[in-house]
């Protein structure tokens, strides 16, 4: 099983090249967001857990992404592999991915991370606000804000990894088709 986690700031191009890495390699496009959301909808009991958290305006605890993570994870067994999105976003997160994984005789094999400059970053965001009908998108000092907290909470996560050396960086600021082609020749001399 081939899991990988690609990883970059908002902005980066993750959810573009996420749908291009998914279609080319056959893994399963493992996002937490929608985990989280079919859980609610089938109200499943860690639909119901997370929902009442929610309810108080809290995050989920990491216990309960773990268990749904586990949950995906085990409803796709023969999956060729998994693309992580939007998990790990902590390095508690990531000790707790790995552990879960090593459960399932799996691990993380690569980590591909998308470097864009912060200005560049600013720009698409602003930019995609135009297409997104995401209001929060166009506005510059929320982007700095959240340029910001994935610096302190979310890059800590690519340090973990890199002491087992499986971060790879690659140069986020092409064409979408360069970025692609970057990803896929790591990927592919991973697999081979």
């Amino acid at each position: 099983m081939f899991n990988l986690i690609l990883f970059g700031p908002p902005g980066s191009g993750k959810g573009t090249q996420s749908a291009k890495l998914v279609e080319k390699y056959g893994l399963i496009h493992l996002s937490t967001g929608d985990l989280l959301r079919k859980e609610l909808k089938l109200k499943t009991p860690l639909g119901v857990e997370a929902q009442q958290f929610i309810d108080k305006g809290q995050l989920v605890p990491d216990e309960v992404v773990i268990g749904m993570i586990s949950s995906a994870l085990d409803e796709n067994a023969s999956a060729r592999g998994f693309l992580f999105d939007g998990f790990p976003r902590t390095t508690a997160q990531a000790e707790a991915l790995d552990k879960l994984l090593e459960l399932k005789k799996s691990s993380i094999a690569l980590v591909l991370f998308l470097d864009v400059n912060e200005e560049e970053l600013i720009q698409r965001l602003i930019n995609r606000a135009k297409t997104s009908g995401r209001s929060d998108d166009a506005d510059e000092t929320i982007q700095r804000k959240r340029q910001d907290v994935y610096r302190k909470e979310t890059l800590p996560v690519a340090a973990h990894y890199d002491k087992f050396k499986k971060v790879i960086h690659v140069d986020g600021m092409a064409e979408i088709d360069v970025v692609f082609s970057g990803l896929t020749s790591h990927i592919d001399k991973k697999i081979a």
